[in-house]
């Protein structure tokens, strides 16, 4: 063979070897996987010569030939943007702004394979640039003015050649700075993949050293721009327990860096558009399993169960059109850790490396890791959400990978096909393969040994270049780890320091945001499996778990500890060892890969019997923790004999704490002895130490605690225990021979349960009582043998049992007592040596024995014992044995009025309490003994010179008449001045003449009635209501108001009278010079002037205008009297708002002080619909509220700010915007916090205006809360208190009318939407956060109520205090109206607090609710007995029927308060205004009602029945509601049904009652229908205050709140308006469309106006489309709901106490010719509306006035009907 070859070289030529160069590029291309090689390599060449800009374009043909023509850079008119999935590219052209090339690169750029041979630089193998013969055939490249073509030989050759020259641009003045690849393509196509190339850059510049901005065109469109701003590198200090090196010392780090960097976007929408859909990867974890065994085998099961990424498809979004070149900018924040690594490496390894890198190692390298943050993670996950497609964000392939599902990877410059297996990417200098797809791990000097890929079996002394770099990986995680545990310790430990508390939790909030930042970084350094290689995960978590010399650290449910220290949790514990470091649950569920891990490794263990004694001795515990401990331990079923060693080992290590703080006492189980079962021991006394407190044992059966070595606590234990002297020296107050209440106490314990007790405690307890002074009497503590019950006690001094409590001595505490040797008897000697030898006897004493021995009294002995004068009279001084005697007859009996009237009273001792009806005073008045003074000395005491006697007298004669004297009439003391009246003179005596009944005219100069009297001074003394008007126009003729004040009280009384006054006396007064003012503004010199010289000019007082006009003000009642009598009206509102606003402080002082200033404001909330937005808007920001805040007089230091009177407070004014002052709705809330706020004027109408301003009310600015001890369960107060709320609510709901309820009364009477529950005891802390401050109270409270959301009503009482009804009525109030008022409250407790026949009294309908207890009554009764109830006869039944009509009404209401039928009881010559009925529930009653008396009456209609209402009876109907009306007003019954009234009513005769004038009501009639007048504005804005008729019948008659939106003038039909409201469509054309309807409704309403003689422009009609208004009335303008005429299926209906009219009407009716129905609902619905004219609200005023206009107006209506 040698010799052949040697030949060869002898006589052979040479030849060279070809390379076929295109079949080279081709298979080196082929290793190119990956996506965007092109640019990827392109890139890298960027960053490696220092560029820091690169662009991208992609250039279409015709771009192109416009781009080398002479208008290149202007691109053509109307091209617009191009497609980017249909236009074809022609070229791609790559340039940077970085070094240009030098000589050695252009030759290195046309070389294949030979690589860079600079170790700073990435590129090694010497073939990048090839990648981009796979998009062209020839590449143009272009840098500082030189150029080099690549092209094939003969075009389609194998030889690759290349032209290089310069190029003109070389000798330009300004150099081209830009290396520029132009790749004109091979084959035209579009853009490749716009959204996916941008997501590539954005990933890509990430780990890039120099490249800072990426921008990709398409022509000169720029489709995407990407910025890279990295931050200022910190450095960090490293843990000194982190080994820097492996230990082969090859590699070390230096240091860590840590640097924020920022990559922003601007991409355009066609790029999003093009994204491809990238489904979330989310990781599906086996939740870990809890052990099922018991305490002693092993708590929590292995974790072995494998998890597989799920795929989650995003919700499709909506296609929304959108410009395609709209512009989204995004950005993310990255975390960058960097560690600075020195290399050494022998020179063996140095020459391998080159051979295989074709470059030296460099000596110096970085490792790059990308830490996502919490914080930052969301911001991602918000910026996912935000995109305007579901392609997601283009920075998705940045984000952490927390699940694991392989989008982590190692980058070598980019991106390599190699994951991490952890939440970040990694960057550093690995050798990687040719086409830098992934790390090399095959070239035995860059794999590891256990590579599993490696060639050959390699010693563990070849230490390689990549492994090196892979424990520097794990190192560097294991710093950023932590350092960020060292970052959540550091802010778990702050925050327990800021709360300067004793506790090892933080702030709960703080806490669950400290667990999600670990539970983050946990998950992203959970190492997952990496591919290709798994080896690469592999190595990270040895070198992450390994570097350090310490345990890693997790959080717990402590703060930061080491793994080691740290259990898994188990729910079993978690109750009792709270101070046991434990893994946080969501920690466990959320990171189980993780903490399988841990567990694997030994780091994290279950909970031991070690870790329960441990916790036990160091910590006690409190009640409910040592009850959780306890029940698992019952719980721990293992009868060995280790677990019965380990329950006592337990116990014996155990302690429990009692109290809190200082208080704190601890008691070691190992001591405790006793258990209570028996509840009938007082806790609160001495017990002994070994007991455990009931507390604690109640949670567990005797037989448990009995298991613990403990016995039952009895009572003969107690007793022992207490009667021990120890025991009763250290607390006299608990000695039974130092305090007779705990005597009592014990002795009441000790009765309860004397039966159960057997003999022998019996007698034990008998030998410890008869020793000591136990037993509490009248002359204190006794032995047994020398006390005495209460039936022995004859003398004073007798000590007889008593006790503080009242109990009676009876049952098993009279046979206690018996048994311990207390005696029943006295002794009939000593009765016989203290009555009869002594003397010592009182008359008490002396009729007690008579009592006793009456019955063997002989008529003789009576006699003598009436004559006789044995009694003395009360009072009296005289010596002991020398006291005046008087007979029996002589004296009254010792009660409160005779006393009062200064009447002789028997002497009858305190020693025992009058009574009446007791034998002793049946005796005395057998005797003679006199009960009352008869009338005519009651009247002559009522004239006594002395005042207390008189005044006594006074009431008594009135509490008297007429039951004690039905007789009195006041004819016969008319001489006699015995009235107690007072006027303007102060207090006199007057003739019933001179007074009068009605208090108001006291400040005319009248006498009036005392208030105390008023209300009676009618009904019994027969006094005068009102002076006759005549008498008030003389006296204003005489006299005139002395100020303004005294004026404002004259007209304000004046104006409830002026329907009283004719037309000529309201003439005179006009010219009369009765109204005071100020001569000029601020002056106090007043001239008086006569009403019509003056104008109501609101809130201006004439402050403004004085200089035209005198304008006054005496308030809304006053100058309705100036108006009547001529004055004007006052100025525009919008200019006292604009002038208030412009200086409040002057308007302040011009309006005089802090009274004329809220008149003002009055005034202002009043109109406040008429002032603009633009003035509500500025009075919102400005000064202008009046406000108080109270402040203490002195500054006593005082721990009772609540109980501070009145009068020690003073109130500072101020003005103040409305964002500052506060609403107080909360009387409670305002006694405690009243000195820290300011607070509006409370009155309803002025703090609605301040909330429309912006005010607080002091509710929603208070928070309450409650804390209560145990509940008293079954208590009897509570089933009590809610049958008592439930009974009388709908008296209340009935006077309530201001605002609705939240719940119905039906809904509250289902137990479970209403409960009653008492506590022991209850406390209510408020607390107060408003501006700068911030405060809290306390205070005990008897009830509270509450209620979470819509669940339902509790009502919690105290049961160790009386129940306060008020705070009753208050909190529930609170509950049942959206808002409250003072009033609502005190009406609801006097309703509660009062008896059923006071509120009748009163005016309440309580007959129904007496019926209900009569009937319940009845059923108890039926129940009870033992027959069955026999059918009763006919006359039965008729008396049954006719008593039953005469208490109940034929029409029973079923809303709160119903009406009464019968004729109501006139006082004097005021009508009695019985509440406003409410019409029924239109479903038929259960049972029908009995028929009305009156003849005739229409049939009972039903709503089912079609022919309601189709053929009524008009005459009977008009003439039952005449018979109705008549019975209403009061006097207008005839005598036979006043005959009627007065036998059903009474037995005792009445004075017959004073009516009202007919013609003082007909002139009030007059008045009202004269005030109805035309609207004059087109606009219309409704008042929300006046209450107009509703016809929803599940509300009532009326809502309050019923209004309408703002109504427009449309048009007119005759004489009529029309106005619609603004939602109304095609407004234009509804008269024209409505006419023939509206027609007839005219026509329906035209003869109704002129039965009430109105004129036709007072009436409007108005249409809305929808709401229950049927009608209102807006300042005497009358609307009439077109709506309801059109379409009216309700129920018309008369506010009368006994009918009811039901009727179907509509137009269609009035259209057919059934007409009387509309006449009839429109008549009532007129007078209805006529009526508010004299009375704006809803009571019974109007009502009466409503009934009068029907009654005067029914004849004429009744015509009308009959025509």
């Amino acid at each position: 063979m040698a010799h052949d070859r040697d030949a060869l070289w002898a006589s052979g030529y040479d030849e060279t070897v070809e390379v076929n160069q295109r079949a080279l590029i081709d298979k080196v291309l082929a290793r190119y996987s990956g996506e965007f090689t092109v640019f990827r390599e392109l890139l890298q060449n960027s960053d490696d010569a220092q560029s820091s800009v690169v662009e991208i374009y992609f250039e279409t043909e015709e771009y192109l030939r416009r781009k080398n023509g002479k208008d290149a850079m202007q691109p053509e008119d109307g091209v617009g943007f191009p497609d980017l999935k249909a236009t074809p590219v022609s070229q791609w052209t790559f340039r940077n702004n970085g070094i240009v090339f030098r000589d050695e690169d252009w030759n290195r750029l046309r070389k294949i394979a030979e690589g860079n041979p600079d170790e700073e630089k990435i590129g090694a193998f010497g073939v990048g640039f090839y990648s981009l013969f796979s998009v062209t055939e020839e590449p143009f490249v272009i840098s500082g003015g030189h150029g080099m073509q690549f092209y094939w030989k003969d075009k389609t050759g194998d030889q690759l050649l290349v032209r290089r020259g310069d190029l003109p641009s070389k000798d330009a003045l300004q150099p081209n700075p830009w290396t520029t690849f132009e790749m004109t393509l091979r084959e035209q196509g579009p853009v490749p993949q716009p959204f996916d190339l941008t997501r590539f850059l954005a990933s890509s510049i990430t780990f890039m050293v120099h490249i800072r901005s990426v921008s990709v065109f398409i022509d000169t469109h720029r489709l995407a721009h990407l910025t890279k701003s990295p931050g200022v590198p910190r450095e960090l200090e490293l843990p000194k327990v982190l080994k820097k090196s492996s230990g082969s010392g090859l590699m070390s780090v230096k240091s860590v860096q840590s640097a924020a960097t920022r990559i922003q976007a601007h991409v355009m929408h066609a790029v999003y558009a093009l994204g491809t859909e990238k489904p979330l990867i989310l990781t599906v974890e086996e939740p870990p399993k809890v052990s099922q065994g018991g305490f002693f085998s092993s708590l929590l099961s292995t974790f072995t169960s494998h998890h597989q990424p799920v795929l989650a498809k995003p919700l499709p979004q909506p296609q929304v059109n959108r410009d395609p070149t709209e512009v989204y900018t995004s950005s993310v924040t990255l975390t960058m850790f960097n560690a600075d690594v020195d290399v050494k490496l022998d020179k063996k390894l140095q020459s391998e490396l080159h051979r295989s890198t074709k470059k030296n190692p460099p000596n110096h390298l970085n490792y790059s890791l990308i830490y996502t943050g919490k914080d930052e993670y969301n911001v991602s996950l918000d910026e996912e959400k935000s995109q305007p497609v579901s392609s997601g964000s283009v920075f998705q392939g940045l984000r952490a990978d927390l699940n694991g599902a392989g989008q982590a990877h190692v980058f070598i410059g980019h991106a390599t096909g190699q994951t991490t297996g952890i939440g970040g990417h990694m960057a550093s200098r690995f050798i990687p393969t040719v086409e830098r797809e992934s790390i090399d791990l095959v070239d035995r000097n860059v794999a590891s040994e256990i590579c599993v890929f490696a060639a050959e079996s390699i010693t563990d002394s070849d230490i390689v270049w990549n492994r090196e770099l892979l424990y520097v990986g794990g190192y560097l995680c294991r710093a950023a780890y932590e350092m960020e545990l060292e970052n959540i310790r550091m802010l778990w430990n702050e925050a327990l320091n800021s709360t300067n508390t004793n506790g090892f939790h933080p702030d709960p909030q703080l806490r669950d945001w400290l667990r999600d930042r670990f539970l983050h970084v946990l998950k992203f350094f959970t190492f997952h499996v990496s591919t290709p290689s798994s080896d690469v995960a592999r190595f990270l978590e040895a070198a992450f778990f390994g570097c350090s010399t310490l345990p890693l650290k997790v959080l717990s449910t402590t703060g930061v500890r080491d793994a080691s220290d740290v259990r898994a949790p188990d729910p079993m514990f978690s109750s009792f060892l709270k101070h046991l470091p434990v893994l946080p649950a969501p920690i466990l569920l959320s990171a189980s890969l993780a903490i399988r891990t841990l567990q694997g490794k030994g780091l994290i263990t279950n909970i031991t019997f070690s870790d329960v004694l441990a916790q036990l001795r160091q910590h006690p515990l409190n009640e409910d923790e040592l009850v959780a401990c306890l029940k698992w331990l019952v719980g721990q079923q293992d009868p060995t004999h280790d677990a019965t060693r380990a329950r006592t080992e337990l116990l014996n290590a155990t302690i429990l704490s009692l109290g809190s703080g200082k208080d704190a006492k601890p008691i070691p189980l190992s001591m405790v002895q006793y258990f209570i079962h028996q509840r009938m021991i007082p806790l609160d006394g001495p017990l002994p130490d070994s007991l455990m407190p009931l507390s604690v044992t109640k949670h567990f059966t005797q037989e448990q605690l009995r298991s613990f070595g403990w016995r039952e606590f009895l009572i003969l234990d107690w007793i022992q225990h207490i009667f021990r002297p120890d025991v009763m020296n250290a607390n006299p107050a608990q000695d039974v021979t130092r305090s007779s209440e705990w005597a009592e106490r014990v002795l009441t314990v000790l009765a309860r349960t004397w039966p159960s007790l057997s003999k022998e405690s019996h007698e034990k307890i008998k030998a410890m009582f008869i020793q000591k002074s136990c037993i509490p009497t009248s002359s204190g503590l006794y032995k047994p043998q020398l006390a005495y019950f209460p039936s022995a006690n004859i003398f004073n001094d007798l000590p007889v049992v008593t006790f503080t409590s009242g109990g009676a001595l009876k049952g098993n505490m009279e046979k206690l007592l018996s048994f311990v040797g207390v005696r029943k008897h006295v002794d009939l000697q000593v009765v016989f040596d203290r009555m009869v030898k002594t003397g010592d006897w009182t008359i008490s004493d002396l009729i007690t024995h008579l009592v006793t021995i009456q019955s063997t009294l002989t008529p003789d002995e009576i006699t003598k014992l009436q004559m006789t004068s044995a009694f003395s009279k009360e009072g009296e001084n005289a010596l002991p044995g020398k006291k005046s005697r008087y007979r029996a007859s002589d004296l009254y009996e010792p009660s409160v009025t005779n006393r009062q009237l200064g009447l002789p009273i028997i002497d009858w001792g305190e020693k025992t309490k009058w009574r009446s009806s007791s034998e002793e005073a049946k005796l005395l008045h057998r005797l003679g003994l006199r009960k009352s003074p008869p009338l005519d000395l009651t009247v002559k005491l009522c004239v006594s010179s002395e005042p207390d006697i008189r005044s006594a007298a006074f009431k008594y004669l009135i509490d008297s008449i007429p039951s004690k004297y039905p007789d009195y009439r006041c004819e016969k003391f008319g001489h006699v001045a015995f009235i107690p009246a007072v006027n303007n003179f102060g207090p006199c005596m007057g003739t019933p003449d001179e007074v009068f009944a009605s208090h108001q005219w006291k400040v005319l100069g009248f006498s009036v009635v005392e208030d105390a009297f008023r209300d009676i001074a009618v009904s019994k003394l027969g006094l005068k209501e009102h002076p006759p008007a005549t008498r008030i126009v003389a006296l204003l003729e005489k006299t005139s108001p002395q100020d303004q004040n005294v004026a404002r009280r004259w007209f304000e009384i004046l104006a409830g009278h002026v329907a009283d006054f004719s037309s000529s006396q309201l003439s005179i007064i006009s010219g009369l010079p009765i109204v005071p003012t100020q001569v000029e503004p601020g002056s106090q010199a007043l001239r008086w002037l006569s009403p019509s010289q003056c104008y109501l000019g609101g809130a201006l007082k004439g402050q403004f205008h004085s200089k035209l006009f005198v304008f006054v003000d005496f308030g809304p009642s006053a100058n309705s009297f100036l108006s009547a009598c001529g004055s004007k009206q006052e100025p525009s509102v919008e200019e006292v708002a604009s002038i208030l606003v412009a200086d409040p402080r002057k308007f302040y002082d011009l309006a005089g002080g802090y009274e004329n200033y809220l008149v003002e404001l009055r005034n202002l909330a009043v109109n406040a619909r008429l002032l603009s937005t633009g003035a509500l808007a500025r009075m919102k920001v400005s000064p202008i509220l009046l406000s108080f805040r109270r402040q203490r007089k002195s500054r006593k230091e005082s721990n009772k700010a609540l109980d501070i009177d009145e009068d020690d407070w003073e109130l500072l004014y101020d003005l103040r915007k409305p964002l500052d002052v506060v609403i107080a709705d909360d009387t409670n809330a305002y006694q405690m916090f009243g000195e820290s706020i300011y607070t509006a004027p409370q009155e309803d109408l002025v703090e609605n205006f301040y909330a429309i301003l912006g005010s607080k009310r002091l509710s929603a600015v208070v928070k309450e809360d409650y804390r209560v001890t145990s509940e008293m369960k079954h208590n009897k107060s509570a089933a009590d208190t809610r049958a008592l709320l439930l009974e009388r609510l709908p008296l209340f709901l009935h006077e309530h009318t201001h605002t609705r309820t939240k719940v119905s009364l039906s809904w509250l009477s289902n137990q479970d939407n209403f409960k009653v529950r008492v506590f022991g005891k209850l406390t209510v802390v408020k607390s107060l956060s408003f501006g700068d401050n911030t405060l809290k109270r306390e205070q005990d409270a008897s009830a509270v109520a509450k209620r979470s959301g819509h669940g339902p009503i509790e009502l919690w009482l105290s049961g160790s205090t009386q129940v306060d009804m008020y705070e009753v009525a208050t909190s529930l109030c609170r509950l049942l109206f959206e808002t409250v008022k003072v009033n609502d409250a005190l009406l609801f407790m006097t309703i509660l607090s009062t008896d059923l026949k006071a509120l009748k009294r009163r005016g309440y309908n309580v007959d129904k609710i007496l019926r209900q207890q009569n009937d319940r009554k009845l059923v108890e009764a039926a129940r009870g007995s033992f027959t069955s109830i026999p059918v009763p006869d006919s006359r039965m039944s008729q008396s049954l029927k006719s008593e039953t009509r005469s208490l109940s009404p034929s029409h029973r209401t079923k809303v709160p308060g119903g009406w009464d039928t019968s004729p109501p009881k006139a006082v004097a010559s005021k009508p009695v205004f019985p509440p406003a009925p409410a019409p029924p529930l239109i479903t038929a009653p259960p049972v029908p009602p009995p028929k009305p008396s009156i003849p005739d009456a229409p049939p009972q209609h039903t709503v089912g029945n079609e022919d309601v209402g189709r053929h009524p009876v008009i005459p009977n109907i008009v003439n039952n509601t005449l018979q109705n009306i008549r019975r209403k007003i009061p006097g207008f019954n005839s005598s036979s049904e006043d005959a009627f009234t007065l036998s059903q009513g009474s037995q005792n005769p009445r004075t017959p009652p004073t009516v009202t004038p007919q013609s003082n009501i007909r002139s009030n009639v007059a008045m009202a229908i004269k005030g109805c007048r035309p609207e004059e504005g087109k606009l219309v804005h409704n008042r929300r205050e006046m209450q107009t008729i509703k016809e929803s019948l599940d509300e009532g008659y009326c809502d309050i709140s019923g209004h309408v939106a703002e109504l427009d003038h449309i048009g007119v039909m005759g004489t009529m308006k029309i106005f619609i409201a603004r939602d109304v469509p095609e407004p234009r054309t509804f008269v024209t469309r409505k006419h023939d309807s509206l027609a007839r409704f005219i026509h329906i309403v035209t003869p109704l106006a002129n039965i009430y003689s109105l004129p036709m422009t007072a009436l409007h009609i108005f249409y809305d489309l929808e709401g229950g208004l049927i009608a209102f009335n807006r300042n005497g303008s009358l609307f009439l709901n077109y709506r309801f005429f059109e379409a009216w299926r309700a129920c018309a209906y008369l506010e009368l106490l006994a009918f009811l009219i039901l009727s179907t009407v509509d137009d269609q009716d009035v259209k057919n010719g059934n007409i009387n129905q509309a006449y009839i609902s429109w008549y009532f619905t007129l007078a209805h509306e006529i009526a508010h004219n004299l009375v704006q609200p809803h009571n019974s005023e109007h009502e009466f006035y409503f009934s009068a206009l029907c009654e005067a107006h029914i004849e004429k209506f009744t015509q009308l009907l009959s025509q």
